[in-house]
């Protein structure tokens, strides 16, 4: 039988991210939307899977640095605290928890091994499943 903290908070469950039903890869999309985590989170993936050089590499980190700040200000908006379960399995939750996995691994590309750590601290913490699903696939 599994134990629930009584003092945990609910699991945020996130509204639906506008930018979701466009391409997020898009200009236009990123213009329209610039507070959309899941549009910096695909960027910086994006970046990553193809940086081969140093620049490219801080390029993904800088994209990704701002879906994370994104993300945190999508959470708080929507009543997190700074701790308590982000379920990956709610879609709308899933821009937020990209974006920290990319900054995890952008930050792991250019050397920052205590922010990898702190990112996947986040990311275990508010959903473990995710951990398996964005860092170690």
């Amino acid at each position: 039988m599994e134990m629930k903290d009584m003092m945990a908070p609910p699991p945020v469950k996130l509204p639906a991210d506008p930018a979701a039903a466009k391409d997020p890869l898009a200009n236009e999309t990123a213009l329209a939307h610039p507070d959309s985590p899941l549009v910096w989170a695909v960027r910086a993936e994006r970046e990553l899977q193809n940086a081969a050089s140093d620049e490219e590499k801080l390029t993904a980190y800088a994209l990704a640095r701002t879906g994370y700040h994104r993300g945190l200000d999508r959470l708080r908006g929507n009543g997190w605290k700074g701790w308590g379960p982000v379920p990956f399995d709610h879609e709308p939750n899933q821009g937020v928890l990209r974006a920290i996995a990319a900054l995890a691994l952008a930050a792991r590309a250019i050397g920052e091994e205590a922010e990898y750590d702190r990112c996947r601290a986040l990311l275990s913490d508010s959903d473990p499943a995710s951990v398996a699903e964005l860092l170690d696939a």
